[in-house]
């Protein structure tokens, strides 16, 4: 499975890993066990699950429908909101990744 980024033609660049919703989620999961093992606490974690979720809201088009819906409400929540999503999408993938 490939999980980098790609550079296309004029400097636009997609994550691979999002057109398919299972391998975004793994692909999280991933990098969250990471970030466990690297030492960060879950506050650390959070703030970079939510500046990951506002780079994607506004930088790339969702490729699948569960990816339309985070992105429809990202964008009509507050801040506050926005937070909460990302504290549920790590939950979500930390329930993923621990079953």
């Amino acid at each position: 499975m490939q999980n980098s980024i790609e550079y296309e033609k004029g400097g636009s660049r997609q994550m691979s890993v999002l057109h398919n919703w299972d391998e975004w989620k793994n692909f999280l999961g991933d990098r969250l066990n990471q970030a466990k093992d690297a030492g960060l606490d879950q506050n650390v974690i959070t703030d970079l699950a939510y500046q990951i979720g506002d780079y994607l809201a506004n930088q790339v088009d969702p490729k699948n429908e569960q990816e339309r819906v985070l992105s429809d409400l990202w964008s009509v929540a507050d801040e506050q909101e926005q937070q909460a999503i990302a504290n549920i999408m790590v939950k979500l993938v930390q329930n993923n990744s621990s079953k």
